[in-house]
């Protein structure tokens, strides 16, 4: 199955996308799963997961988050709460694995993002965005195959137009437990193309100014 495991609705500040035009953007690209992982927040994954079944579409939706860390961002797969932002990676590894979740490192090598995961124990590395464009893919793929840690893929969308650029293989029977079982053992590989370098300077510019507009109006 091909799963966008990285996407980002309008619960995160910078992102406008709903999450019904997310889920009927990816039953176009012909994607079989998706997580929305909003930053610090499930309440997107968690309308998603609602809004699929009450459309009935032929998508399956892993519920997710992206959560700040003291040094960079993590992707937490397969929890329904939210945990606090700006704990060490350790403890917010600790806490997601004690609520069941699985640890993805997406991005690590790109600004904002945890670096070497070395002494990590994250689940999996993502080791194909969309919108790295400066060879941050590659270094995280080294890293991945150094470590032994599975490998996953996903867009990193902000705009519909880039949903399912990033992609993971997944090889594993339909339903959330059965993925993330999967993600665990590695039965994966990620894959996709690198966006536009324009889309990506579209999606910094409209982040930048979503954040600033409210900044302003708090």
């Amino acid at each position: 199955m091909r799963f966008d495991l990285h996407i980002h609705s309008n619960h995160s500040s910078d992102s406008n996308l709903s999450v019904d035009d997310i889920l009927k953007q990816a039953v176009k690209r012909g994607l079989d799963g998706i997580a929305i992982c909003d930053h610090n927040t499930v309440e997107g994954s968690l309308h998603a997961r609602r809004r699929a079944g009450e459309l009935n579409l032929p998508l399956l939706v892993i519920s997710g988050v992206e959560v700040s860390t003291t040094r960079g961002h993590l992707i937490i797969l397969g929890i329904t709460e939210n945990i606090q932002p700006e704990l060490s990676p350790q403890e917010t590894i600790r806490i997601a694995h004690q609520k069941g979740g699985v640890v993805i490192a997406p991005h690590p090598f790109k600004a904002r993002s945890i670096g070497n995961v070395d002494g990590l124990e994250v689940d999996a590395i993502e080791t194909f965005n969309s919108r790295c464009i400066f060879g941050e893919n590659l270094k995280a793929k080294e890293r991945a195959q150094a470590l032994g840690k599975p490998e996953v893929g996903g867009s990193d969308s902000h705009m519909l137009s880039t949903i399912g650029l990033g992609y993971t293989e997944i090889e594993a029977e339909s339903g959330e437990e059965a993925v993330l079982s999967a993600i665990r053992a590695g039965r994966t590989c990620s894959g996709g193309e690198v966006a536009p370098l324009y889309v990506v300077v579209i999606q910094v510019l409209r982040g930048l100014f979503r954040r600033l507009h409210g900044k302003i109006f708090q």
